[in-house]
């Protein structure tokens, strides 16, 4: 299975760590990490901005990805959430299991064929 890095930035450790926990309860996520402080610099309504923000690093399976970004806009309080999923190319494979044993079963095998 392929497995990617989902980054997701939020204006405080504590939206973070909400939108964290709802992830890896739901099993979107088999892992996240929360980085509580980091500088952002971006262009927003046509101004370059500044802001302390905190960033989520959430560990999953790349056919998850849209269901967790479904789910970080439904519970985030940015008009437009950074969500960005990153591949991962390589590991430990027995993490990578980890992930694919802590996330939803993967989609069943919907084509009609039996096999």
């Amino acid at each position: 299975m392929a497995h990617v890095a989902v980054c997701v930035t939020a204006p405080s450790a504590a939206e973070a760590d909400a939108i964290g926990r709802a992830l890896v309860e739901a099993r979107l996520a088999a892992s996240v990490n929360i980085v509580p402080q980091v500088s952002s610099l971006y262009r927003w309504e046509g101004a370059l901005r500044e802001a302390g923000e905190a960033m989520l690093w959430a560990k999953t399976r790349a056919d998850l990805v849209a269901p967790l970004t479904a789910k970080v806009k439904a519970l985030h309080s940015y008009a437009c959430p950074c969500v960005i999923a990153l591949p991962i190319a390589g590991g430990n494979e027995d993490y990578l299991a980890w992930i694919d044993a802590e996330t939803l079963p993967a989609p069943a095998d919907t084509d009609g064929s039996d096999g």
